[in-house]
């Protein structure tokens, strides 16, 4: 199996990029409707990009998972990739735009691709080096379910913070109706 863990995780690469891509124009393709909101982008915050990373991540933890009971600490790295990938999306958001000063359309684009790749750059080295040593499955999985249960129920009930933040409308969360919101 250690052979074909680069090919799992380009695979998990792909499936990741089409999932948050997908996922980025969900919400508005299905009318808005609620009961996708919490799995798709309803807004250009930072926040709903990390969503769109964590997503497709996790479904794609669980198909690999079946296939990777063998690795003992298959979930830690698991975790810790998807961790990675979504601390390098506001890292380099912020990054950029404070070096900047705005933000290219392009560049937030790629830099979900980047933060993808890393993890997945990552979980592929630590997969094969088996070096992450996995001290407790059920935190790991708790922690999944924790950040799941957050993603959520801060689409519904978005604090007012900047990461929250939509930069193209200054709203939070879901703007159901602009004209209510002002």
């Amino acid at each position: 199996m250690k052979r074909t863990i680069w090919l799992w995780e380009l695979f998990g690469f792909a499936v990741t990029s089409l999932g948050g891509t997908v996922l980025h124009f969900l919400y508005e393709w299905l009318g808005r409707s609620p009961w996708i909101a919490a799995f798709s982008g309803v807004n250009e915050s930072t926040w709903e990009h990390i969503k769109l990373l964590f997503w497709p991540m996790i479904i794609y933890t669980i198909i690999e998972g079946l296939f990777f009971r063998d690795y003992d600490s298959f979930i830690c790295v698991k975790l810790r990739g998807t961790l990675i990938g979504m601390g390098l999306i506001p890292l380099l958001f912020y990054t950029y735009n404070g070096v900047i000063g705005k933000s290219a359309d392009w560049v937030n684009i790629a830099i979900f691709f980047i933060a993808a790749g890393v993890a997945y750059i990552w979980e592929t080295r630590a997969l094969k080096k088996g070096t992450v040593k996995c001290r407790s499955k059920g935190l790991a999985i708790a922690v999944f379910f924790l950040l799941a249960l957050l993603f959520v129920i801060f689409t519904f009930k978005t604090p007012e913070l900047e990461i929250f933040r939509d930069p193209t409308t200054s709203y939070y969360g879901i703007a159901l109706d602009k004209n209510a919101m002002a």
